[in-house]
């Protein structure tokens, strides 16, 4: 079966996961959530993420959760904005800043996907992924 929208069904999995307190969660593998995992896991919302890879086409992403108390989770909230239907491009003086900087935009740019933040830094605006905090 295929899916219309991966990032979506990346941040949905991850939310689920989440919502019922789960440990770790496992994600089919691209090189886009591979590098959204990079980000949530350098930015503090995971553990750690792991490529578990039988075959290139089996490969699937291991992200092991955060959670700062016992039911703490390290991510409050997923919100995808750009979606297939309707794509939310801003230039580099239209990046947002997600809940007074306490949240993090995700960004699919021309040197490839990072946080808002940096994307500020280089100089360069895109696509809106989404928002987590």
């Amino acid at each position: 079966m295929s899916v219309t929208d991966p990032i979506a069904d990346m941040i949905t999995r991850i939310r689920n996961a989440v919502m019922v307190g789960k440990t770790s969660v496992s994600i089919p593998a691209s090189k886009m959530k591979m590098d959204i995992a990079k980000i949530l896991d350098y930015e503090g919302f995971v553990s750690s993420y792991d490529v578990k890879s039988e075959t290139p086409k089996d490969s699937s992403i291991e992200i092991n959760l955060h959670y700062w108390g016992k039911k703490d989770p390290g991510i409050n909230g997923l919100k995808r904005i750009s979606k297939p239907g309707l794509r939310i491009y801003v230039n580099k003086n239209e990046i947002p800043k997600v809940f007074g900087n306490r949240g993090v935009a995700v960004l699919s740019t021309n040197k490839g996907v990072m946080t808002g933040a940096e994307a500020r830094r280089q100089g360069v605006g895109g696509e809106v992924l989404f928002y987590v905090w």
